[in-house]
């Protein structure tokens, strides 16, 4: 766990911080179904649940089935507006009874402890990812980081059993100098890991938009002093609340440029749906815009195109495909095409992760394909950029296809898989994997007997996929909550 140990900024660092104003939000958020329960939330947004939805939870409450206890329920009075004409924005941000029919899921997802080497850091590739915030402005009930903003224990490599905590800056920057002093010294090679140079930082949590200016520069000055060339932040306050994105932001961004030219800034942002940013008409359609494609919510028009005025600040979008939200080739062609015509290049669509609860939200693997796959067509090369992630323990793994013509021992046809990236130094990236079809898999043991040929050895050790927890199945199990 973290010491807290004090950073003291460098006076380069403090001249810039010093330089730095905080803004003023009102994000109007809704922390909790109790508000809704009681009666105490905002008249116009009781209704957003309805009686028997309330009853259905309520009665959930206090065993093991809670799905407060899986994941807090919070919203933001801008995206309850956007919601109120989008069934699929309703399923992304509403509890429902069914996340915890099934809680099958793996505790610590990627086994991301077993690549901490400090407290809130997640050391893999030539990338780090930071925990800076515990929570969000608002909160996907599909979300990969469950266990972090619910604050549930987990268990660490050397046995011992603790929530996940937050990265402490001094702690983060003294591994970085280490780590690259001591792959300097070893001609370009980490001597233990064999990782090369630790060279971007990806900030997250939780979403680091909810962290003050201050904040987030301390964070900035601090990791490019250490020898950061690049730093994303994940966020999805694009969508939650888009007015995050204003003036004393970009004034701070700004001034970071001007004393850090060398570092640049990626926001990796999180627009599952078209309706998270374009307006419609009482018909619940989407308003053309006279000048091409369709009608943005001010806000987040106005954040988008203050965001592509900076040539050194890059934004890319990031999404999974889940049930009931996008598992629709027409919602993600419009998305792709609308964020790509609007500076917003598209990343990633991943398939979902084995979290807790994961069977009420993951769509199947051949179906997320087969959903992505179809939303590209029409859309031009530039348009689609973005390919279908799933995430092994090994790394990032490309779903590169899905075939229909029978074969020997796949009579249904192939999926093809790709290692895109490995943990260490990626030694097997582009190693392919080719399985016999499964329609129904939703998660890699859905093939653990339809293996045809595992170069990138995703299925070397398939027990890896089956130490999850299924809480039906294990007495005296408490659902822990700090």
């Amino acid at each position: 766990m973290s010491n807290g140990t004090k950073f003291q900024p460098s006076e380069k660092g403090q001249i810039f911080l010093d330089s730095v104003r905080n803004g003023k939000y009102d994000r109007q958020i809704i922390n909790g179904l109790k508000s809704f329960i009681d009666g105490k939330a905002p008249e116009d947004m009781q209704a957003f649940y309805s009686s028997s939805e309330l009853k259905a939870l309520a009665d959930l409450k206090g065993t093991i089935r809670d799905v407060e206890a899986r994941m807090p329920v919070k919203i933001t009075r801008h995206y309850f507006e956007l919601a109120k004409k989008s069934e699929a924005l309703k399923v992304l941000v509403k509890a429902s009874p069914k996340e915890t029919v099934d809680l099958d899921g793996a505790p610590d997802p990627g086994k991301q402890m077993s690549y901490s080497p400090v407290e809130g850091l997640i050391h893999k590739y030539e990338l780090g990812l930071i925990y800076v915030a515990s929570t969000c402005s608002a909160h996907c009930r599909f979300c990969y980081r469950e266990e972090l903003i619910a604050r549930k224990e987990v268990e660490r490599p050397d046995g011992s059993i603790a929530p996940k905590g937050l990265a402490n800056i001094g702690e983060i920057v003294d591994y970085i100098k280490k780590h690259n002093t001591e792959v300097a010294a070893n001609g370009g090679r980490h001597p233990e890991t064999g990782r090369e140079k630790l060279r971007e930082i990806l900030m997250s949590g939780g979403d680091p938009m909810v962290l003050s200016n201050r904040n987030i520069a301390s964070w900035w000055s601090a990791l490019s002093e250490a020898g950061i060339e690049s730093i994303r932040l994940g966020t999805k306050e694009l969508a939650f609340y888009p007015k995050r994105f204003d003036e004393t932001f970009f004034d701070m961004a700004d001034k970071f440029h001007a004393a850090y030219p060398g570092t640049k800034i990626r926001l990796m942002v999180h627009f599952n749906h078209p309706d998270e940013f374009l307006r419609k008409d009482d018909d619940g359609n989407f308003i053309a815009d006279p000048v091409g494609g369709f009608v943005w919510h001010p806000d987040t028009k106005g954040a988008v195109e203050e965001l592509g005025k900076r040539n050194w600040l890059a934004v890319d979008n990031q999404a999974p495909i889940i049930a009931g939200i996008n598992n629709d080739p027409d919602a993600l062609r419009i998305m792709q095409r609308e964020l790509k015509q609007n500076k917003v290049e598209n990343h990633y669509f991943f398939c979902g992760r084995d979290i807790i609860g994961h069977k009420a939200f993951n769509v199947p693997i051949e179906e997320a394909w087969q959903v992505l796959n179809e939303s590209q067509k029409g859309l031009s090369g530039v348009e689609t950029h973005a390919r279908l992630s799933i995430t092994h323990y090994k790394g990032k793994t490309e779903v590169v296809a899905v075939t229909n013509d029978p074969l020997p021992g796949a009579e249904n046809g192939l999926v093809i898989m790709k290692l895109h990236r490995s943990a260490a130094d990626a030694p097997e990236k582009g190693l392919v994997t080719i399985l016999a079809r499964n329609p129904e898999a939703i998660w890699f043991s859905g093939y653990n007997d339809r293996v045809i040929y595992d170069e990138a050895g995703l299925f070397t050790n398939a027990t890896n996929y089956e130490d999850t927890i299924s809480y039906a199945e294990v007495e005296q199990v408490e659902i822990v909550v700090a």
